[in-house]
């Protein structure tokens, strides 16, 4: 290791991955509920999958988006969590280069795909509570299909450069990061080179990303939030505004992370670096696992065929 901390190399091996620095004595115990969230967000997701391609009823806009998000949830946390853990049972910290590469690639993009879903269900939330005898007719199937070729290839595109850009950049610092993935700006800041081109673009894509999401996102439930305080009853009024609700605390719980911790390192913010590393993973960790079951075991079509199925596999 000594050697990779001295010399001189355009593209290293690998990377060593240290964890949690700071926390290395607590790996095991903190292994634990990254343990148990990984396997609910599995378990949620595949049972989310599996009701909507079983149920033909459930074959309409909202229940394509939901399994879109589903996947991206899989791939996203399937693309860190499995290494994190190894990093805590087995200290298991090498990364080969290009592992390193494909890991950020599908961080940042299923990241920017995640984000995009997120607008597409609010939209679809709005048409179908504002717009409700049009809904069928706005989100079709070609609209629908659309719509999530332009949220897949976004993410795909603006994340594109990332790996590019790691590649590019001559490496002889070190080749040791202090945390638990590989992320495009962790990464390049390893660099013996002027890695401003990265910075730029890395921020770029965050502010552009995240102002334009948030943005459409908050003007599909301002309009949400108006349809609702003209419903009749109080009682339609209060379901649907907790609905809501659940839906924007856990779309704050992935942007507020998000955000955090791409601006925190690059604006010189000081925290302790266990706090940034373990905020780091807020947003892999907690919206895959709340996904499924703020918007599908508390959505009624779905809870129901859940019911409906257990009793058949003699649970």
């Amino acid at each position: 290791m000594s050697d990779s901390n001295t010399t001189y190399f355009s593209n290293p091996s690998h990377f060593i991955l240290l964890g949690i620095a700071g926390l290395e004595a607590a790996h095991v115990w903190i292994s634990i509920p990254f343990c148990t969230m990984y396997t609910i967000t599995l378990f949620g997701n595949f049972i989310i999958l599996s009701i909507v391609k079983m149920e033909s009823s459930l074959h309409e806009p909202m229940y394509y988006f939901l399994c879109m998000l589903a996947i991206t949830d899989l791939v996203l946390s399937t693309s860190t969590i499995p290494k994190m853990l190894s990093i805590f049972w087995f200290n298991s910290r090498e990364i080969g280069f290009n592992a390193c590469l494909a890991q950020l690639y599908f961080i940042h993009s299923f990241s920017v795909i995640e984000s995009g879903i997120f607008v597409a269900m609010g939209f679809d939330r709005y048409v179908a509570i504002c717009h409700p005898l049009r809904h069928s007719t706005i989100l079709n199937t070609h609209m629908v299909a659309k719509i999530s070729l332009a949220v897949v290839l976004r993410g795909g595109i603006l994340a594109l450069p990332y790996p590019f850009l790691v590649r590019h950049w001559p490496y002889c610092r070190t080749n040791i990061i202090p945390y638990t993935q590989c992320e495009h700006m962790d990464v390049v800041r390893l660099a013996c080179a002027d890695i401003r081109i990265s910075s730029y673009y890395g921020l770029f894509d965050v502010i552009f990303v995240t102002t334009l999401d948030l943005l459409l996102i908050a003007m599909s439930y301002i309009q949400i939030l108006r349809a609702i305080f003209r419903l009749h009853t109080k009682e339609a009024r209060l379901k649907t505004f907790g609905t809501c609700t659940s839906h924007i605390c856990v779309i704050l719980t992935f942007y507020v992370p998000t955000v955090f911790a791409s601006l925190t390192p690059r604006f010189g913010f000081t925290i302790p670096l266990y706090v940034y590393v373990l905020m780091a993973n807020v947003y892999l960790l907690v919206p895959p696992m709340l996904n499924p079951i703020i918007y599908g075991v508390r959505t009624k079509q779905i809870r129901d065929r859940l019911l409906r199925l257990l009793p058949q596999k003699g649970t």
